[in-house]
């Protein structure tokens, strides 16, 4: 049965559910507070599709080091201290959260999500007209020490077991891979299960696909509140006007927090900060998306561009440039591509986006309690655009009524509210010092 469904959020999550929504049969309407020229977190990203990513965010050792990086200006890594409550609520949930039996509950989810999104691209790329740049590649994580390629080459072990193809190159492996390109890299783990993909164009021509299809688009208008009536919810208000829906999904990203509060939905949420830079690729013909992994650098080829971008700055919704952390971003990358052009990269024009992080490194997909047609979808952090289509699919599970054809138990939208919760991450603390 056709339901009217009002998605909060225009960015590639939103735009995902839409298309399984009115795939479906549903009437479908995209709401978005930014103008339809934005240019916002799923725009500017590195693009890529990685199974290869199933250590959660929250993994053992993160903090130690992310404190070590915190005394340099242009590390990867920084955090704003503040004593918002939020804020608090949010690192005590993350410190939490990082210990080895969590980190190994969550990883087979992240690998069949990841998974089951890399073949929802594969069908989409035939099903939009004139693609959107899908390659399957695979991933490099370039490492420029032995260190840490022994590093990498631990997770490829696990990732082996897991059932990924991951191989461990050396430099000439490597430049066998990468004829055209100078890596000043000791070796490499290719990830041949990973994909990447230009996520402006898949934007552009999703939205574009959408629209034909009768997808309705509301661009520049802020949602102010829920509407309900007799404790089910009823639509949105904007201003004076009420949208009525019978189901509602919210894919803000990073601003979810709010509209989900009034559900009683505790989203902990924390903007994650990331810069790009693209520039023509000149003499660096990358072939294979690569990681520069000690510097948590990405790199990707973009049809005759290339994109470099990184940093997790945890600094609220602050939207201004940080000059060291870009100016980190740009000698790592030439750290490992000497042959980068360092005058473009510093004159290329910057991208900055506010991924939405969660403190376990795991999204929230589901219904809220209190209005089980409300369904919560936003979290994913750094990988937003590898967990895009199998989120849009599972909403559109859930809206039909039917079982998520895979469990997501895990990503409840209440479970940082859960005592039982809290008592079994005591107990994983306890296991893990045992």
């Amino acid at each position: 049965m056709s339901k009217r469904v009002v998605i909060v959020g225009a960015g590639i999550i939103g735009l995902c559910c839409a298309h399984y929504l009115r795939r479906e049969g549903h009437d479908v309407l995209v709401v978005d507070a930014d103008k339809e020229s934005r240019n916002g977190t799923s725009f500017g990203n590195a693009g890529m599709i990685v199974p290869s990513h199933f250590v959660p965010l929250a993994a053992p050792g993160v903090i130690e080091q992310g404190l070590r990086w915190m005394r340099d200006p242009m590390s990867p890594f920084y955090v704003k201290a503040r004593f918002a409550p939020q804020f608090l609520r949010w690192g005590y949930s993350f410190w939490r959260a990082s210990s080895q039996s969590r980190a190994e509950r969550a990883a087979p989810l992240l690998l069949a999500l990841n998974l089951a999104s890399r073949d929802e691209y594969l069908r989409l790329e035939s099903l939009i007209p004139g693609g959107f740049g899908l390659e399957g590649n695979g991933l490099l994580m370039l490492c420029a020490t032995e260190h840490g390629l022994a590093e990498e080459a631990v997770v490829a072990v696990r990732a082996r077991a897991l059932g990924l193809d991951a191989a461990v190159l050396g430099r000439e492996e490597l430049s066998a891979l990468e004829p055209d390109t100078a890596l000043n890299v000791v070796g490499a783990v290719h990830y041949r299960s990973d994909a990447h993909l230009d996520p402006g164009l898949f934007m552009q021509r999703l939205q574009r696909s959408l629209a034909d299809d009768g997808v309705e688009f509301r661009w520049d208008t802020r949602i102010d509140a829920l509407e309900s009536r007799n404790g089910e919810l009823t639509g949105v208000r904007s201003g004076s006007e009420v949208i009525a829906c019978d189901h509602l999904v919210l894919a803000a990203g990073a601003w979810s927090a709010r509209l989900a509060g009034e559900a009683g939905a505790r989203l902990l949420i924390e903007p994650g900060k990331g810069y790009s830079m693209t520039v023509a690729d000149g003499p660096v013909r990358l072939r294979t998306p690569a990681i520069l992994s000690e510097a948590r650098v990405a790199v990707s080829p973009l049809g005759g561009r290339l994109r470099v971008g990184g940093t997790m700055e945890l600094s609220g919704f602050d939207e201004s440039d940080s000059e060291p952390r870009v100016r980190g971003i740009i000698a790592s990358a030439l750290r490992y591509l000497p042959d980068l052009d360092k005058a473009a990269l510093e004159a290329a024009p910057r991208w900055r986006g506010m991924r939405p992080c969660t403190p376990d490194g795991l999204p929230y997909l589901g219904p809220t309690r209190r209005y089980p047609n409300l369904i919560i979808a936003t979290g994913h952090a750094m990988m937003g655009v590898s967990l895009a289509p199998i989120t849009g699919s599972l909403v559109a599970d859930m809206v039909g009524g039917r079982r998520p054809a895979i469990d997501i138990g895990r990503l409840d939208p209440h479970r940082h509210q859960r005592t039982r919760a809290a008592a079994n991450d005591h107990h994983d603390r306890r296991v893990d010092a045992a």
